[in-house]
């Protein structure tokens, strides 16, 4: 039977099929095959071993870890301390480092830093770029040159999609670190697939991994995002990097925040924080006391004291409450779940009195900052309570409450990790009402501190 042609290759999983599906078999993803040629078998190729004219490699025999020679090699320190802090003290020289996130967020000027630190450090560096011109970078570096990160002209720059003349200018160079901005335009000559395909996606990283891990060479890759802000491409090459880091926030807005989604040389639970200024990204070392100083005291506001990974981070929520034309009304929420806000919303109107069923509900966590932890509950329920009251929380008092909390079905507030260090940053601050599951057992208990108003008990 004559080969297919063509083969159809998932771009979330990479799960190859000989037909084209809605939905991927691998993954059940919708409309995520694509087409490409088919690989063929080169004449010289050897058969798979077992087979007849197939060669049997010779075993690999294994090693007791005991006997193992680690690696000392020191960690490059770009300089950049909350980076460095997400690394685990810097690159890992041979390491693969995925930096994700919306366009114009600031993820080329994060990497011309670091490159620009490095170079003047001493470091041999080279920017690979497949998405600029070198004119365009070196007006980044104009830039940066003046403001965090001197030394950004004296960068080497590649402007280059082949991924041929790419891999060999690194194995003539072996720079110390290289950015490569972004995987997604380089392309194998060798591959029938345009640049950005799953094939093409899967083949420069592992190209690229070989040439980091024999040479080196501490490599930082660029990776574009979905609409839903997930990583675009293969989930193979997540799999296949050393360190996942994620950009967060909104580019309107000054601040983001940089997560570590996987690292496999330091922690998973800390995070970043930057603000985006005219010289560069500069690093935010004490963000609580921006978002509290900016925090207002008029109703549906409450200060929230979140964690971010091992950081205590207190920020700002708002709500507002209006009536709706609409049925159903809004729900719109930023910087939060919206499940979770339908949920809280719940809570409120059959343990607490406070129906919004017939009014509009928006809820932003002020500075652009996501908040995934269940420990918001009890702020977010607070402002809306407030908003909906038209009561300032935390009445005649010159700072806003504190608040945090897991809220259950019940109407129970639950505990949540870290109580000590959550209080001590509020109180740090100013803050000195602290609304927690320790303090109010219950909502009811919460708004009657917070709102110092009863709310009406509802018949079973």
């Amino acid at each position: 039977m004559a080969r297919p042609e063509t083969i159809f290759v998932c771009a979330s999983c990479g799960h190859v099929a000989a037909k084209w599906h809605g939905q991927c078999p691998g993954c059940e993803e919708w409309n995520s095959l694509a087409e490409e040629r088919a690989p063929t078998r080169s004449a010289g190729r050897a058969a798979p071993p077992g087979r007849a004219g197939g060669t049997r490699r010779a075993a690999a025999a294994p090693i007791r870890l005991r006997d193992v020679q680690a690696d000392s090699a020191p960690r490059l320190a770009t300089g950049i301390d909350e980076l460095d802090r997400l690394l685990g003290g810097g690159l890992v020289p041979g390491s693969l480092v995925l930096i994700g996130g919306s366009p114009g967020i600031g993820k080329s000027t994060l990497t011309t830093m670091a490159l620009g630190l490095l170079q003047g450090a001493g470091r041999s560096t080279l920017y690979v770029s497949g998405e600029e011109s070198a004119a365009q970078i070196r007006l980044r570096a104009e830039r940066l040159e003046g403001g965090a990160a001197p030394g950004s002209l004296d960068v080497p720059v590649l402007a280059e999609t082949d991924l041929d003349a790419v891999l060999t200018v690194l194995e003539a160079e072996r720079p110390d670190i290289c950015v490569i901005d972004s995987v997604q335009t380089l392309a194998a000559a060798d591959l029938t697939g345009a640049a950005g395909t799953v094939g093409q996606v899967r083949e420069v990283a592992t190209r690229i991994m070989d040439v980091a891990k024999h040479s080196g060479t501490a490599v930082l890759l660029v990776g574009h995002v979905t609409k839903e802000g997930a990583l675009a491409g293969p989930r193979v090459l997540e799999h296949l990097v050393d360190v996942v880091l994620q950009f967060e926030g909104e580019r309107e807005r000054t601040y983001r925040t940089l997560r570590a989604l996987k690292n496999r040389f330091g922690s998973t639970n800390d995070v970043g924080v930057f603000e985006m200024r005219d010289g560069g990204l500069v690093e935010v070392l004490d963000a609580s006391a921006r978002f509290v100083a900016e925090a207002t005291r008029a109703p549906g506001s409450v200060v929230l004291a979140a964690m971010e990974g091992s950081r205590p981070l207190l920020v700002e929520v708002q709500a507002l409450v209006s009536p709706s034309e609409l049925v159903p009304p809004r729900r719109v929420c930023n910087g939060i779940d919206r499940n979770r806000l339908a949920l809280v919303l719940a809570v409120l109107a059959r343990h607490a009195g406070v129906a919004t069923g017939s009014a509009d509900v928006f809820v932003n966590v002020v500075g652009g900052v996501r908040i995934d932890e269940p420990g918001a509950d009890l702020a977010i329920a607070l402002a809306v309570a407030s908003a909906a009251r038209g009561i300032a929380a935390g009445g005649a008092a010159k700072e806003p409450p504190a608040a945090f909390g897991e809220i259950g079905l019940t109407g129970e507030l639950r505990s949540v990790a870290h109580h000590d260090r959550r209080a001590e940053e509020a109180a740090k601050f100013g803050l000195r009402q602290v609304i927690s599951p320790e303090s109010a057992p219950t909502l009811r208990d919460a708004l009657r501190a917070v709102l110092a108003v009863e709310a009406p008990r509802r018949a079973a």
